[in-house]
């Protein structure tokens, strides 16, 4: 479900005792969140503070779909809160995470896959006929929540107005023009560039990259509001969430389809 990495250094990393990890989600067919894989991606983050960096992967040709509809159709309404409480402390966990975090986008993101790549410090995205995005609104799935209109907003600027109103899946080039993801290269490489992306920051002077970073996701942490607050935001999101979901013409379209699938 999710398969963890430990890469050494390659001798670039002042001390030489820190690793890289990757944290490379494998739910087959098509790494599809349920509620147990995003509690795995959060333990990893969590796990990984003391790690130089840590690299979310996917497999070839497919990041993730996003959030398991299918295991959401066949949930009441509390576990679909819960569902989706755990994506929000996946979300958190990255957007917090005293490491930066590497997307190594490796195929197809959209929807929940896209929410967690945006909380990210860096997303190196797979060069090939593959889409990227949120496109929650082309089942009926609104409004989308403040802290992840927050982080889309916070990388593509401008353009989320009209991403966002067409629920658009966009190519990598358009990704890359509109700032969703940062770089793209040949979808053999993703994982490799995204671990170079991770050392070339992990060779900076340690204290001075990590407290800029600091300054510069402040903005990303403050989405998640005030940390003793962390509970009643989640069952804000869980129960906002699930009173989406659960409308009756919304359940129809994902119905049908996820049917012909």
């Amino acid at each position: 479900m999710l398969e963890m990495i430990d890469h050494p250094s390659d001798g670039s990393i002042p001390g030489g005792e820190s690793r890289i990890r990757e944290a490379r989600l494998a739910r087959p067919p098509v790494n599809a969140l349920d509620a147990e894989l995003l509690r795995a991606l959060t333990a990893a983050v969590d796990g990984a503070a003391k790690e130089s960096a840590l690299i979310v992967s996917g497999q070839p040709g497919i990041f993730s779909a996003g959030l398991d509809v299918r295991a959401l159709l066949a949930l009441e309404r509390d576990g679909i809160a819960a569902t989706f409480i755990e994506l929000l402390r996946a979300q958190r966990a990255i957007a917090r995470s005293a490491i930066p975090v590497i997307f190594a986008i490796t195929g197809h993101c959209p929807a929940g896959g896209c929410v967690l790549a945006i909380h990210g410090d860096y997303r190196v995205m797979a060069l090939g006929d593959f889409r990227v995005g949120l496109n929650e609104v082309q089942v009926g799935l609104v409004p989308v929540p403040p802290v992840i209109l927050g982080a889309f907003t916070r990388l593509v600027g401008g353009h989320a107005g009209q991403l966002l109103t067409r629920g658009a899946l966009v190519d990598p080039a358009t990704a890359l023009r509109v700032g969703l993801v940062d770089e793209l290269c040949d979808a053999t490489q993703v994982t490799s560039r995204a671990l170079a992306v991770a050392r070339e920051l992990c060779a900076l002077p340690r204290e001075a990259m990590l407290k800029t970073r600091s300054l510069v996701r402040a903005d990303l942490h403050a989405l998640f509001g005030n940390p003793g607050h962390e509970l009643l935001e989640e069952r804000k999101f869980g129960a906002m969430a699930a009173d989406w979901f659960t409308v009756p013409a919304t359940q129809e379209r994902l119905r049908r389809q996820f049917a012909k699938k």
